[in-house]
């Protein structure tokens, strides 16, 4: 599974928010992405989930968090929750 740090240049919480997704993606044993709004594939994929504001992060195709940096405990947590959601699915 893929966890995705959507960014953009300029954006001043972006690289705070891809430290902790990645040491999250670690963790977790999960791919860890960048996935740059700014160019033409990362705006088509920004486009398809909704994302018009960085840093967001989303696991797959399902947006955890838009616009804002969370800490890394929220972030383990909400990524946990949806992963435990899937395996009952």
């Amino acid at each position: 599974m893929k966890l995705k740090v959507f960014v953009m240049d300029g954006c001043p919480n972006c690289p705070e928010a891809k430290r902790i997704a990645k040491e999250v993606a670690e963790e977790l044993g999960l791919s860890y992405v960048e996935v740059d709004i700014g160019k033409p594939d990362g705006q088509i994929e920004g486009l398809m989930l909704q994302i018009a504001s960085t840093p967001s992060i989303a696991l797959e195709d399902e947006v955890l968090v838009r616009g804002r940096v969370l800490p890394k405990e929220e972030l383990m947590r909400e990524v946990l929750r949806r992963l435990e959601r899937r395996n009952d699915d």
